[in-house]
């Protein structure tokens, strides 16, 4: 790895720029594969990218100024766009905006990395009761260990919106929500208006990323769950996937790529999976055809979704049996072992890169190939089966 050097940042006015220790380095093509060894991001070279790019320097410099919200932002002189050598996911001069974003290990951290290890300039819209703590570890350090990338450097984040996609304009929040103090100080964070938000500040992005779901039943079974749990699930869960398309779109560079995040429960029965969230995924890959058909005809935007396996994030630990699913993919799907963050990530690169340019409308299974089994081999009815289990040489 080529060595990396250290510049300065510059404090903008109303934006908190740094790095951990001091250290900054202009993020460079990422090396993607599908098998992660030892820590992550540390061995990511195979399959899916064949060459590497030298870490870019910069110098800059750096003046202190006040300002009333931290937003955390990496400025630097614009990189060299020369041809990379092989076949790379190559994001430089992208700009990504990732709607969902709340802690540094759920899916939607593990797909900026990898945006950002791929060139990518990268945008966060993060659900405003939220904000206050995403800000506040990021300045504070607490991420820094998860923002590096494969060539050491860390991911920067150009800025961070207040951001509620339950709500389309300031004329859809009702009175109670407005009053509560968990939104206090913070503006501008219907989807509508940070679309406009966005458009102000950068003018376009190329890539939208849409990584949030809720429902609030998620617990009960379906024929416990209310009409309001049900539609309160599809509302946050799919529709809000439909209204960012429908307000960024009009900002998206044709040739642009749009990526959603789903669950195999769309298709399956995956009991526990209650409260209209099954409904939900399965409404997002609907919806995943018709945009991709209306976006790519008008906008040249192509939709696709990923339908990831079961995670340890903060949010499926909610649910409550997250590790019993962890554990039974890694008993039955094809590939025996447990799913990892960078590799959803590294798929969302690859979806929202030139490489994937004739991919519109589909429904990416990155799961082990969990999806692919019709039974659960585990289970003691195939006992006297000669199941076929990889050995160590």
């Amino acid at each position: 790895m080529a060595s990396i050097t250290t510049p300065t940042m510059h404090l903008a006015k109303g934006q908190l720029c740094f790095t951990a220790s001091g250290k900054v380095c202009q993020p460079s093509i990422g090396s993607f594969s599908t098998e992660v060894r030892g820590a992550p991001w540390t061995g990511l070279i195979g399959s899916l990218h064949v060459s590497s790019a030298k870490s870019l320097s910069h110098n800059l410099t750096c003046s202190s100024v006040k300002s009333e919200r931290f937003v955390v932002k990496a400025m630097s002189e614009a990189s060299d766009l020369k041809p990379l050598p092989g076949l790379p996911v190559d994001l430089r001069g992208k700009r990504a905006f990732i709607a969902g974003i709340a802690d540094d290990n759920g899916y939607g951290w593990a797909i900026a990395k990898s945006l950002a290890a791929a060139g990518a300039e990268i945008l966060i819209g993060t659900w405003v009761p939220a904000l206050n703590i995403f800000e506040s570890s990021l300045r504070r350090g607490k991420f820094d260990e998860s923002r590096v990338l494969p060539d050491g450097s860390l991911m920067e984040i150009t800025k961070v919106y207040p951001l509620d996609a339950v709500f389309d304009s300031p004329e859809d929040v009702p009175e109670d929500v407005k009053a509560n103090k968990r939104y206090a100080g913070s503006s501008k964070w219907t989807v509508k208006e940070v679309a406009e938000s966005v458009k102000e500040d950068f003018g376009t992005i190329d890539i939208l990323v849409h990584s949030l779901a809720n429902g609030p039943e998620v617990t009960k079974p379906l024929l416990e769950t209310s009409r309001y749990g049900y539609l309160a699930a599809i509302s946050a869960s799919s529709y809000s996937f439909v209204s960012l398309l429908k307000h960024f779109v009009p900002i998206m560079n044709p040739g642009g790529a749009s990526i959603s995040l789903t669950y195999i429960a769309s298709e399956r029965i995956i009991p526990g999976y209650g409260g209209g969230m099954s409904s939900a995924k399965s409404a997002l890959e609907s919806d995943t055809r018709v945009l991709a058909f209306e976006a790519g005809r008008k906008h040249k935007i192509r939709v696709n979704t990923i339908s990831a396996g079961p995670l340890r994030s903060r949010a499926a630990k909610a649910i409550g049996f997250i590790d019993m699913m962890i554990d039974y993919s890694t008993e039955n799907a094809p590939l025996q072992k447990e799913l990892s963050a960078e590799e959803v990530g590294n798929a969302a690169a690859f979806l929202a890169s030139p490489l994937a340019s004739a991919i519109t409308g589909a429904v990416v299974y990155v799961d082990n190939g969990l999806n692919a089994m019709g039974v659960g081999v585990d289970s003691p009815v195939f006992k006297d089966l000669d199941i076929p289990k990889y050995k160590e040489n």
